[in-house]
């Protein structure tokens, strides 16, 4: 049986203590539950309750991986201005 190519995604969430998370999933839903059911991450079960504040499609496993990292290299500054720029695009 051949594997389907799932869809990709990039995220980033606020934890309680106001730090941000980068992480990748397919299903942005069930990995934000996960996450605030304290199975996700080590991280983020210490920071609940975390909300999903950016999120962007990636083409394939290895793009989402690299743009993960790129995220995960910002400065806290450039980290918030992405997360403006999605508040900004869904108001639009």
């Amino acid at each position: 049986m051949a594997r389907t190519e799932s869809h990709w995604w990039v995220y980033v969430l606020r934890c309680a203590d106001g730090s941000l998370y980068t992480g990748i999933t397919t299903d942005p839903a069930r990995r934000l539950a996960q996450h605030n059911a304290g199975t996700a991450s080590k991280y983020t079960r210490a920071r609940r309750p975390v909300k999903m504040v950016y999120h962007e499609p990636a083409p394939s496993h290895g793009d989402a991986l690299r743009r993960e990292l790129a995220i995960k290299k910002l400065p806290r500054v450039a980290k918030d201005a992405l997360v403006r720029s999605q508040r900004r695009r869904e108001r639009a």
